[in-house]
């Protein structure tokens, strides 16, 4: 029940930050933080696939976060 629980917050947690990542760069973060965070759930309930999954994606929203981060950071000089 407990592991149910975790995999309710971690999923919705996940899916609230993917739909704020038009407003910041930091909700792309944030998203990536959902996925590690689900990709855990899914290793707890013994889905693992899920959780091989969710680890890609938090990756892959890691590297989105870093292009957005230098792509919206002004230049000095």
């Amino acid at each position: 029940m407990v592991v149910t629980i975790y995999g309710v917050v971690a999923v919705s947690f996940m899916m609230g930050m993917y739909a704020l990542e038009h407003r910041n760069v930091n909700y792309i973060a944030a998203f990536a933080l959902g996925c590690l965070l689900s990709s855990s759930y899914g290793f707890l309930s013994g889905a693992w696939p899920f959780g091989v999954v969710e680890f890609i994606w938090s990756g892959i929203a890691m590297k989105r976060w870093n292009d957005e981060r230098k792509s919206t950071t002004p230049s000095v000089g």
